[in-house]
């Protein structure tokens, strides 16, 4: 891999993020990456068809969304020639999806890549049990009449009971933990209370409000369903929300003992986030405008009874490699998925001891600023569809860098399975000087 060469990201878009409501939403995970690729393209000065590969992280597709990037790609009308592959891992998957793009410009592979993520977290499937699917084999194999009637009398209630997917998701069948109990046990780790996660969570609220009042969302394209509706927001803020109303919801992982609610942690939503790769020698030839560039990426593994954690993993050898301190990078990005895993993180920095025993420094990085972290919102306010919210975090960032005339970000999450992806980028180095 050449370290010569460059990936830029060109542009991108997303979608609104979508609160899901307890039924299945009006957009599949392919509506929402098509609502939010296509005026990305046609915005583009180049031939689309020269895209050499589509990209796409993913959890959950439905039924007829396998290799749900390839299905994008046809929907979209690129040419049938263009290659595309869905990533997953688990809540980086977007993240994940840029980096292979990025990873491929560096190695020369490809010039141009269109790469993000898509969740219809509303659509995960509701499975029958190994009893149903059994009973059913036999059901369909019955060659008579009377077979098959022999069959309906053994059926049991309990072969109705449904395997939901979703639940599934947020579990570590490993470690046998769900994704709540793990942020419980970064608070108790660190001392973090209820009333910091609460005030971090009013705070998510606050921001994305002020952002959202201020135009600094330009990515989000709006969405339209079949019935003329449209949906130009994320619609998960909650511009109420306070002190006073979060204190009155019970912990929902721990209900003993615990701290995290669903109001401190992050939202189950829908949404899209896609963007588009370059390398010097594209933009170039085509004139391409340059958002950002991509300076730097990490994955890192630890425990997943603290995968929350993973974000201080990953962005510790960006770090150490690039020699860089804390007041080096102008902002960051944690993806909100629970307040006391994102205050867990602050707090591993800035434990000498911690840094020392897993991180492999010296000494402590010390304190991120909470006035250059995830200030437009994040995960708890505006959702966290899992495939996407690695390619969100990575496209706001590199609005940020443009908005505040700023240098360099981290955009970071932690991954469900104990892992924790990181990546690092910078305003082109013209813009940066303007």
């Amino acid at each position: 891999m050449s370290k010569s060469k460059t990936a830029y990201i060109v542009d991108g878009s997303r979608t609104p993020f979508l609160k899901a409501r307890g039924k299945p939403g009006p957009f599949l995970a392919s509506d929402l990456a098509i609502s939010a690729a296509r005026p990305l393209l046609l915005r583009q000065n180049f031939p689309v068809n020269n895209i050499d590969e589509v990209i796409v992280g993913c959890i959950m597709p439905t039924e007829n969304e396998v290799n749900i990037a390839r299905v994008i790609a046809l929907r979209l009308g690129l040419a049938e020639n263009i290659p595309a592959w869905t990533v997953q891992r688990n809540c980086a998957s977007g993240m994940q999806a840029l980096d292979c793009a990025y990873r491929n410009i560096l190695s020369g592979q490809s010039d141009i890549v269109l790469a993000g993520g898509t969740e219809s977290m509303s659509h995960a499937p509701v499975l029958f049990n190994d009893l149903m699917v059994n009973w059913l084999s036999l059901f369909m194999a019955a060659k008579t009449t009377g077979q098959k009637l022999q069959l309906i009398t053994k059926i049991r209630p309990s072969y109705f009971k449904p395997i939901i997917a979703l639940l599934c998701g947020l579990s570590d069948p490993v470690v046998g933990m769900s994704m709540g109990q793990t942020a419980e046990q970064i608070a108790f780790r660190f001392g973090i209370t209820r009333e910091q996660m609460d005030e971090f969570s009013v705070a998510s609220h606050q921001r994305l409000a002020a952002a959202q009042d201020n135009g600094k969302l330009d990515e989000i394209e709006a969405l339209y369903d079949n019935m003329g509706n449209a949906f130009e927001h994320d619609d998960g803020l909650r511009r109420d929300s306070s002190m006073a109303n979060l204190a009155k919801l019970k912990p929902y992982f721990d209900r003993k003992y615990g701290m995290v609610t669903p109001a401190n942690s992050a939202q189950i939503t829908d949404g899209a986030a896609m963007l588009l790769l370059a390398s010097a020698k594209a933009v170039k030839k085509y004139n391409l405008p340059v958002l950002a560039k991509i300076t730097d990426s990490q994955w890192s593994g630890l425990d997943p009874k603290e995968m929350g954690l993973g974000p201080a993993y990953a962005m510790a050898p960006i770090m150490k490699r690039n020699k860089l301190k804390i007041d080096d990078v102008d902002y960051w990005e944690i993806n909100e998925a629970f307040a006391g895993q994102v205050l867990g993180c602050i707090e591993a920095w800035k434990d000498k001891d911690y840094c020392k025993q897993f991180l492999d420094q010296k000494t402590a990085f010390g304190e991120i600023p909470h006035e250059k972290l995830n200030i437009d919102g994040g995960g708890i306010s505006l959702g966290h569809p899992v495939g996407a919210s690695g390619a969100r975090i990575v496209l706001h960032m590199a609005n940020i860098l443009k908005q505040n005339n700023a240098k360099r970000g981290i955009a970071s999450l932690c991954i469900g399975g104990g892992q924790g992806g990181a990546m690092m980028i910078e305003a082109n180095d013209s813009a940066a000087e303007e």
